[in-house]
């Protein structure tokens, strides 16, 4: 039996899978401080399907999975969310949570991210700036060029959209179809 375990557990690692490790947002600012990262915030909602499709296949695709384990803290975020959270000096929560007329309520910090649509991504520097917000369901062929795009602050050499398109006429997946 130990032999079996060992065979599937060799297997298991070498063959290719992983799975993101994903952080709350206060964790992943504590770790930026110990070891500086880019941090992606995904944005999701329990109703939402294409954030559930996005999570099982396009974070936990082994590529994308090992690729943010390395490069960044990775957080999801429920936009909708109860908790409150501090960031930025200020404490965020649901005030839309107690208005019975709003359906879907936004939590604080996901309005003040701009994140109206789920999913969404915002991708923050090491220091939590907000670098960009991507808003859509991504395949994890559509999520990769701008992982190292990002981390490796390659976007800080971007100024045009014709650079912006060279770039990724240049970007090698690491995604076989």
């Amino acid at each position: 039996m130990k032999k079996l375990l060992v065979l599937f557990s060799l297997f298991y690692i070498t063959s290719g899978y992983a799975q993101l490790k994903w952080y709350t947002l206060e964790e992943a600012v504590e770790a930026q401080k110990i070891q500086p990262k880019k941090i992606l915030i995904d944005f999701y909602a329990d109703w939402c399907d294409p954030c559930k499709i996005m999570e099982k296949k396009t974070y936990n695709h082994p590529v994308i999975a090992k690729y943010l384990n390395e490069n960044y803290y990775a957080v999801k975020f429920d936009a909708e969310g109860k908790k409150p959270i501090t960031l930025y000096g200020r404490t965020f929560e649901n005030s839309d949570a107690a208005n019975r007329k709003n359906r879907n309520p936004l939590h604080d910090f996901t309005k003040y991210m701009n994140v109206n649509a789920v999913p969404s991504i915002i991708f923050l520097d090491e220091n939590t700036n907000p670098i960009t917000l991507l808003q859509g369901a991504l395949t994890a062929k559509e999520l990769e060029p701008y992982l190292p795009f990002f981390a490796e602050n390659e976007h800080l050499k971007i100024k045009t959209r014709e650079e912006w398109e060279n770039y990724q006429k240049k970007f090698r997946s690491n995604i076989k179809d």
